[in-house]
């Protein structure tokens, strides 16, 4: 009797394809993400007892973009006003909100012990043709900014009093022209804890830290909860003025590709115990919150955009449908696949094999990246969950974008070639 190849069985090879998929796709992902010992940040002290200052210390303008942020804007706010820090001033842009902000904005200005250092900006008029909502608030704040270097935040952040000379310190003594934070994520809600941790690996798989700060490697980001840059570095670069900044969506990272092409020093550091954000609340403000730059924001374009499509169920869900087979398979007694004759059959053995080589690469690297962000361990067989949850918004961000229909954010619309869409 003629024996018969496993690998010429379409089951086998398909199995066997996708196990070696995972499982070199989770390793890759450990290499390419996890920072070497040398490049791990040291954390700071949420209040230092000797904080680290530069001997001179240069005047800092922070600059708050702010369209209706009433939930957020006073706690931003108050922990800005209230840094360890000498020479400073904050510049809130009131971008034509509203809500309770420009209200909530009046009472600071009218009752906190330092808001001397305060100074609201409201923006009443259109936004100008060919502008972006946020570049133009940045670029308005800094034409009213005193500061040597300039602080970009979000209204959704807060900010321990030791972060601003902690950050200038850092600037300073390392010759760093643009500084970034990367920021702990407030995550209080079910959705939110689902979604963060996919969000993360996608953002580090692209733009790994490590590349972000070797100046020979092209790949830049930065993070626009925390942008600390040297206001003649800004200036001698045009800033948000320059027209391929006008429009941005990721004006974050755009600005610190323009940073680094032009040979100035970027470095993104651990920044969690100085700095919190609270992005997204509910289910529907993380659509459309990713909805928005996640096609955008893909450094392989249309193609790339269309592997991850593929490749996203492939690595997040399938692998927990292995289990499921495999039960399946105890109650019905059933072939996996294959032949009722057994010719190229699965076994039962086979299948559990291929199991646990999937998911305990793809558990422990979830498992690491839970941690990172202080998400509790069974969240981690949520992943399937998350994995179609950014599926249908990559889908729907490429469709959107690619059609002309436009993304929406903070009552906007951008990429929209029929203004009449809404």
């Amino acid at each position: 009797m003629k024996k018969r190849n496993w690998l010429k069985s379409w089951p086998h090879f398909l199995l066997w394809f996708h196990v070696i998929g995972v499982v070199g796709f989770y390793l890759f992902m450990w290499l390419r993400t996890t920072p070497d010992k040398q490049e791990r940040v040291r954390k700071q002290p949420l209040q230092p007892q000797e904080p680290a200052q530069p001997i001179n210390h240069p005047m800092v303008s922070i600059i708050v973009p702010a369209r209706n942020e009433e939930g957020n804007i006073r706690r931003c706010v108050e922990s800005l006003l209230e840094q360890d820090y000498d020479d400073y001033e904050v510049v809130v842009v009131d971008d034509g909100s509203t809500d309770e902000t420009s209200h909530i904005l009046d009472e600071l200005t009218a009752s906190h012990p330092h808001s001397n250092r305060l100074y609201v900006l409201r923006l009443r008029d259109q936004l100008p043709e060919g502008w972006a909502g946020k570049p133009h608030a940045l670029q308005k704040g800094t034409q009213e900014a005193r500061g040597e270097w300039l602080l970009f935040t979000d209204a959704d952040t807060w900010h321990a009093p030791a972060a601003l000379p902690t950050a200038v310190a850092q600037a300073t003594n390392e010759h760093i022209d643009l500084l970034s934070f990367g920021t702990q994520q407030e995550l209080p809600s079910f959705w939110n804890k689902v979604s963060m941790p996919l969000a993360y690996i996608g953002i580090t798989m692209q733009y790994p830290p490590r590349k972000i700060n070797d100046p020979l490697s092209p790949i830049a980001l930065a993070n626009g909860q925390y942008i600390l840059i040297r206001r003649v570095v800004y200036d001698v670069l045009g800033g948000y003025a320059r027209p391929e900044l006008r429009n941005t969506l990721l004006d974050d990272r755009d600005l610190a590709q323009l940073v680094k092409r032009s040979g100035f020093r970027l470095r993104m550091v651990d920044g969690r115990d100085l700095v919190h954000v609270y992005m997204y609340r509910g289910l529907r403000d993380i659509w459309l919150g990713w909805r928005k730059n996640v096609f955008l924001g893909s450094r392989g374009g249309i193609a790339f955009t269309l592997l991850q499509l593929a490749g996203l169920p492939m690595v997040s869900i399938v692998p927990f449908l292995l289990p499921l087979m495999l039960w399946m398979n105890r109650l019905t007694r059933k072939p996996l696949a294959g032949r009722q004759n057994g010719e190229g059959r699965i076994t039962p053995a086979e299948l559990g094999a291929a199991t646990l080589l999937e998911l305990v690469p793809l558990l422990a690297y979830k498992r690491w990246v839970d941690k990172e962000l202080d998400i509790p361990w069974y969240y981690a067989f949520t992943f399937p969950l998350a994995g179609v949850l950014f599926e249908g918004i990559l889908a729907q961000s490429t469709w959107r974008v690619l059609s002309g229909r436009g993304v929406d954010w903070r009552g906007r619309q951008y990429y929209n070639a029929d203004p009449k869409i809404i």
